[in-house]
């Protein structure tokens, strides 16, 4: 049996399970996809691997799977939060599928002093997530937090999580992660109008904060993600 869809399930899965599929998901698989009756669905819970299972159930509401064999382990991606301040919806978007993809275990957007965006559809981004995983063949589903005051978020920064400080005022400069180590991490990256001085010195300051530059020229936010996360994955992620 061949299977070439892929999709996410909130449910427990195993051999032999029986998966119940609901209207969106029905829609997807024998509206869309038109599937039926007996193909294979490849299928992961962000928790437990990926499994083939085949449909025995097709309707227009609903539908189910029965699980039949794992076909590869569970593969959870470093320790890595990416913290970014929303901008317009298709480049928040944008942030959002490409750091799924490229491996942060936490997406959490945060309200700077410059942040143009002061509310985000939290559903919606994590459904984005979803989608990234399910496309690049992803095991992990990056939990997407609510929005977040960035002031908040470094008063109560915990110890042992070191920070990639994308400063875009230090473009050009010779900063790198060379002194830094592996463990818990976070990237941050600023708004359209960057960071305030006053966030800046406060990053600073902060022990556990590495400056980096991202080149010579001054990115755009959701280039600057993926940008950010290219060059920690390289340094200390799973890439190596």
């Amino acid at each position: 049996m061949k299977a070439k869809v892929r999709l996410y399930l909130d449910h427990p899965l195993g051999v032999g399970q029986s998966v119940p599929l609901d209207r969106d998901q029905a829609h997807y698989l024998f509206g869309v996809m038109r599937l039926s009756v007996g193909d294979g669905v490849l299928v992961f819970n962000g928790q437990s691997g990926e499994w083939l299972a085949e449909i025995t159930e097709a309707g227009k509401r609903g539908g189910a799977l029965s699980v039949v064999d794992q076909t590869a382990p569970q593969m959870n991606p470093p320790d890595l939060w990416l913290l970014f301040a929303p901008i317009k919806k298709a480049r928040t978007d944008f942030i959002v599928e490409k750091a799924a993809e490229m491996g942060a275990a936490r997406i959490v957007p945060v309200q700077t002093d410059f942040t143009n965006s002061e509310r985000i559809r939290q559903d919606r981004l994590q459904a984005h997530a979803v989608e990234a995983a399910e496309q690049c063949g992803g095991t992990f589903v990056p939990e997407v937090t609510n929005l977040q005051k960035l002031d908040r978020l470094l008063d109560n920064w915990p110890d042992d999580r070191q920070l990639m400080f994308c400063d875009e005022t230090e473009a050009g400069a010779a900063l790198t992660l060379a002194n830094a180590g592996k463990g818990p991490w976070a990237i941050v990256i600023g708004p359209e109008g960057g960071f305030s001085d006053r966030e800046r010195k406060r990053l600073n300051a902060l022990p556990q904060s590495h400056v980096v530059s991202l080149g010579p020229r001054i990115l755009r936010a959701d280039t600057a993600a993926v940008a950010a996360m290219t060059i920690w994955q390289q340094t200390f992620g799973d890439w190596q």
